[in-house]
């Protein structure tokens, strides 16, 4: 009789205790979700001190210095040779679409100065925005995630992901891109 005692006590505490277990959870993943509602805001940082927001809601990435613009996310090292030889094609890019389309670039790079990168974009005639802060590893492991650079996503008029090139692209490719997102 002191033995079913004894297992049913154990028993009904190992429940109780699981239930609370349970309870816990829920309360941590409750607050998961808050934090997770807080990082849908993701602040990249040029290299000239211009702060570009982007605002993550249901996968699309809303940019909100450039409203109702195809945006292209170019994610690169200074290291790396394709990422270099494409800088050619984002700025033909840049420039014949610059009413309807934005190329920002996120360095993915530790400890280079933005004066180091502002002497590499100047080196290369660089047209568009180059950021490089900690949240460009938050965009990339957000979007992506980022596995291989170069990596690009190209955004439409409302932020959907549209497209995702990894490796060098050939400029007519993105055009091809850009002209199917213009005439939605």
């Amino acid at each position: 009789m002191q033995f079913k005692t004894l297992a049913f006590l154990s028993i009904l505490s190992i429940l109780l205790f699981t239930g609370c277990e349970q309870k816990e959870k829920k309360q941590e993943e409750a607050q998961q979700d808050i934090s997770v509602k807080d990082t849908n805001t993701i602040n990249l940082k040029t290299i000239d001190n211009k702060v570009i927001t982007l605002i993550e809601e249901n996968g699309a990435y809303k940019v909100k210095e450039y409203p109702n613009k195809i945006i292209l996310l170019n994610f690169f090292a200074t290291w790396c040779p394709p990422c270099k030889a494409e800088i050619p094609n984002l700025i033909t890019l840049q420039n014949k679409y610059q009413g309807n389309f934005k190329v920002i670039s996120v360095l993915l790079e530790k400890n280079k100065t933005n004066e180091e990168i502002l002497e590499f974009s100047n080196s290369f005639n660089i047209n568009y925005d180059v950021t490089n802060s900690e949240d460009n590893y938050k965009l990339a492991n957000k979007i992506g995630p980022v596995k291989s650079i170069p990596t690009m996503f190209m955004l439409g008029k409302d932020g959907s992901i549209f497209q995702k090139y990894v490796g060098i692209v050939p400029v007519e490719m993105m055009e091809l891109d850009i002209n199917k997102l213009l005439k939605k």
